[in-house]
């Protein structure tokens, strides 16, 4: 699986129709809301924002995608199928239309929002995507430093500290690396 490490966007004209896409990484289904409603503010005369999006979750993978009043299949399904074709997770990909006065039919409009939303994917820097799993450590102070060396190279990053007779951390690392470093540090 791939996830978008910076994002992607892309602008073009078809038969007198402008088409906008972008295509950004979200971590959950509220940062896909926000990125939809940033869109819609900043194209509040537009006719159409069709979108499609693949989070995954404490319940499984969501996928979800909406056609936004074009014809059944013609705009959110497109989308999605460059999401699948890409294996993006945690992924939304939205397609802005300012209808330019000429019908483009199903297979056009397939095409249109197929092909902006592959141009802004080929447009955003991807990766590898990496599950992150989050911990509790309780620390002696002598200790803090090791863990958070060792925590580093195992790329992750600490979340947040509390100082008390000892340390509290919560941290975020790959998935598969928690265990050894719960051995070795132990997790409360």
């Amino acid at each position: 699986m791939q996830r978008i490490l910076q994002p992607g966007q892309a602008d073009q004209t078809i038969n007198k129709s402008r088409f906008i896409a972008a295509a950004e990484y979200c971590a959950d289904e509220r940062a896909v809301m926000l990125m939809l409603r940033r869109l819609a503010t900043q194209h509040s005369h537009a006719h159409h924002l069709a979108f499609a999006y693949k989070i995954r979750s404490d319940e499984g993978i969501l996928q979800r995608f909406h056609d936004a009043g074009e014809p059944s299949g013609t705009a959110g399904k497109p989308i999605m199928q460059y999401l699948e074709g890409h294996d993006l997770i945690n992924a939304c990909v939205a397609v802005v239309r300012y209808y330019g006065g000429i019908n483009l039919g199903t297979g056009g409009l397939a095409r249109a929002y197929g092909g902006t939303a592959k141009l802004a994917i080929d447009a955003a820097k991807l990766g590898a995507f990496v599950e992150m799993r989050q911990i509790r450590v309780v620390l002696d102070y002598a200790k803090l430093d090791g863990f958070t060396r060792e925590l580093t190279k195992l790329h992750g990053e600490i979340l947040d500290k509390d100082f008390g007779e000892r340390v509290t951390v919560v941290a975020s690392l790959p998935a598969d690396q928690a265990p050894a470093l719960l051995g070795r540090y132990g997790e409360k």
